[in-house]
């Protein structure tokens, strides 16, 4: 009787701990694994600091949001599944519930002059937020020359010959893989199989279940969203900065399901809000079903959620037994830092498509046999977003401003140019 209450007293202070870790998880994976282990490691002791590194580095090398399933492993690690689902869901949720809020705000909204002009400005930040991530990732990925020759090809791979982003992953990886040593000693440890299978039918069902069920029964629309972010949620290894020019790409030129501006200002939403910034996918869903009602809306909203988001408890329940052997693995290892370089590439094609498109109105396509350039006119160029561009990397890389103070100073800088000066936004 007494094991069951404190079991449940137990479960309780972890319901509240990453309820409160949930509405305080801004600024980013390396602020939200920061906070989390102040949390669980520093203040409550709940896992050692090996074991945090170990499932930190496992937790890397997955797709998906590293954050959200390192939770996901601590809550597990404590009270078994139930705690995996409620501090992994408490992660996600609140930052999920408000960018829904936002969503459907900017769906109704957005088209007013000064929402427009208040965006306007967002965009500007959100693009020196990605130089700011660029630098910080290649600072910690590119330490070798190898490394830097495969974020290199990334970048030019995607920038001029429009490879695809899945497939500059996998060969990054691969490589890595390949050109490893695998003869290092790895740590003898239980191998559980059976408990590592049972987890993946369970959670791949409750995952791939109703993405079956959308697909045989669900409107079109709803359907097609369902099935894309499945496929994304298997690719988004690196961050979410690296699938975002893939996701662009996806949404805004093949299937039309947004416009450029309103995938920038989703980006900015989400870097706003707590939780991973790659609920950026649950605006997307939004915008693109709410087209055909604010209910439809919720239920695309919904759809990428999910797909988004299932996964990483299947990987993390059904991989968390092998932390142990795998997070020292020297080839899984090789591919990861690999992938991680050329996540550099990634961001860096990321910044300079974003650039193209945020600081100048128009743009000069260029072909040149396998080669695919978008030249930005020069006489497009877009004074006060060029201007708030550079302010924000001002703010953000020298005098390390808070982020949602810069996003709000350069938002009302184009509000009120647009209502005290009579500027129109693209100006």
């Amino acid at each position: 009787m007494f094991r069951r209450y404190f079991a449940a007293m137990s479960l309780a202070y972890l319901t509240r701990t990453f309820a409160r870790i949930g509405l305080l998880s801004f600024g980013g994976p390396a602020a939200q694994i920061s906070l989390m282990h102040r949390e669980v490691v520093e203040a409550k002791g709940w896992v050692t600091e090996d074991d945090y590194l170990s499932a930190l580095s496992f937790c890397m090398l997955l797709p998906g949001p590293e954050a959200m399933q390192l939770a996901t492993w601590i809550g597990w690690r404590r009270h078994g599944t139930l705690g995996g689902l409620i501090a992994g869901g408490l992660f996600v949720l609140p930052g999920a519930l408000i960018v829904l809020i936002l969503s459907m705000i900017y769906v109704s909204f957005g088209h007013l002059p000064l929402v427009a002009a208040l965006f306007t400005g967002v965009q500007a930040a959100v693009l020196a937020v990605v130089v700011e991530a660029l630098l910080r990732v290649a600072k910690r990925a590119l330490k070798s020359r190898a490394q830097r020759l495969i974020a290199l090809a990334a970048f030019l791979a995607l920038a001029l010959l429009a490879l695809p982003f899945p497939l500059v992953i996998l060969a990054a990886g691969l490589w890595g893989f390949l050109s490893s040593n695998p003869l290092q000693n790895l740590p003898k440890t239980e191998k559980p199989w059976r408990a590592s299978l049972t987890a993946f039918a369970i959670w791949g069902t409750v995952w791939l279940l109703p993405l079956a069920l959308m697909l045989a029964f669900a409107p079109p629309l709803l359907a097609q969203i369902a099935l894309f972010f499945s496929k994304l949620s298997l690719l988004t290894f690196g961050g979410a900065y690296a699938v975002l020019a893939w996701m662009a790409q996806e949404v805004v030129q093949q299937k039309h399901w947004l416009t450029l501006p309103q995938m920038i200002d989703g980006l900015g939403l989400a870097e706003t809000t707590p939780g991973p910034l790659i609920l950026v996918t649950e605006f997307v869903g939004y915008v693109a079903a709410a087209k055909s009602g604010m209910l439809t809306g919720v239920a695309g909203a919904a759809t990428a959620l999910w797909m988004t988001f299932a996964p990483c408890f299947l990987w993390i329940f059904a991989g968390g037994p092998w932390i142990a052997s795998l997070s020292h693995a020297p080839r899984l290892s090789a591919a990861l830092q690999a992938i991680t370089a050329a996540v550099v590439g990634v961001i860096a094609s990321l910044s300079l498509w974003f650039a193209g498109h945020v600081l100048f109105a128009s743009q000069i396509p260029l072909g040149l046999g396998p080669l695919q350039i978008a030249l930005p006119d020069p006489a497009s160029l877009r004074l006060l977003p060029t201007a708030l561009a550079l302010l924000a990397a001002y703010l953000l890389l020298r005098r390390h401003w808070p982020l949602l103070w810069v996003l709000a100073l350069c938002a009302a800088a184009t509000a009120a140019a647009a209502a005290f000066l009579a500027l129109p936004p693209s100006l």
